[in-house]
């Protein structure tokens, strides 16, 4: 590649962060996640393109979609496993108490992915730490592996039994990208130091608005009206607010959050949202695409 060359090339999450892109209310909703570990390459496309045996892998697919469960391929930064043992996969739950569910298990052939289905079926084991995936998917989108390998290394080597590598988890502009599963929380715009200090405050039941993405068991507009409570009252722990209603009048919604610390006990929001101009949104983007903005304000009650 020649000096022009590579001064051209466009990588989005520099663009999303010159253009100063909203973080709040961009993470995708779902509680549930499977995570299977794979250590060759991993397709632009994730698990749709392993090559696995196809009975199995449509029982996966179609067991996941019922219950719009998130396929992420895994692998730890070091990957210091023999490609021919056994290879863990998982079943991460986040219920509507706030208490998780995780079933784990190990698979050598294609078939043994099948237990996959049957963990989906059962209620799962609680008492598990919570994972922490971080996107490093290169083939999919350059800024995740560019951004997200120095994050993997700096969380890897301070918790090395709870750091995953990880497939696409949306919003590539904003990596490198963080999930805390199955908590539900969408960290993004990280690097080597945020990473290490957001983490170490989130397993300390401390959640910042700064890199805060949102909580995947909250709609966007939710998402928003909580992070926008945290900036004005401080951290506050995952499940210290809690959603209690949520009212929309066109582009805008009221939102009730109810926090359980006796300065900041209830909260109504109001949130709008706006389209930006199109824009290039991924390394890859062949087109342009807007983005849904969320925009939060506290009303006094």
């Amino acid at each position: 590649m020649t000096g022009g060359d590579a001064a051209a090339r466009f990588f989005c999450a520099d663009a999303a962060r010159l253009r100063g892109d909203t973080l709040a209310g961009t993470a995708p909703y779902g509680v549930t996640w499977i995570l299977i570990e794979y250590l060759a390459g991993w397709p632009p496309n994730g698990f749709d393109g392993l090559p696995l045996e196809p009975e199995t892998k449509q029982l996966v697919f179609n067991a996941a979609h019922a219950v719009r469960a998130r396929i992420l391929l895994v692998r730890r930064h070091h990957r210091s496993r023999a490609p021919d043992g056994p290879r863990d996969w998982a079943v991460l739950r986040y219920a509507d108490d706030g208490t998780h569910r995780q079933t784990w298990g190990t698979w050598q052939r294609d078939e043994d992915l099948v237990g996959i289905v049957d963990a989906l079926a059962a209620p799962g084991e609680a008492g598990h730490a919570p994972v922490v995936l971080v996107c490093t998917h290169g083939q999919h989108d350059t800024c995740c592996a560019v951004r997200g390998r120095p994050v993997a290394r700096a969380l890897s080597e301070r918790w090395p039994e709870l750091v995953w590598e990880c497939t696409h988890v949306g919003g590539d502009r904003f990596a490198a990208n963080v999930v805390v599963a199955p908590d539900g929380v969408y960290y993004g715009n990280l690097d080597a130091i945020s990473s290490v200090t957001t983490i170490a405050e989130h397993l300390a039941d401390r959640v910042h608005p700064d890199h805060l993405r949102g909580y995947t068991n909250l709609f966007p507009p939710q998402q928003a009206a909580v992070a926008a409570v945290l900036k004005e009252f401080g951290p506050a722990g995952r499940h210290h607010y809690v959603v209690e209603d949520t009212a929309r009048f066109g582009d805008r919604w009221n939102v009730r959050v109810t926090g359980r610390t006796p300065r900041s006990p209830v909260h109504d929001v109001e949130v709008r949202s706006y389209r930006t101009a199109p824009r290039q949104l991924t390394c890859r983007g062949l087109s342009m695409s807007s983005a849904v903005v969320y925009e939060a304000r506290l009303n006094p009650i």
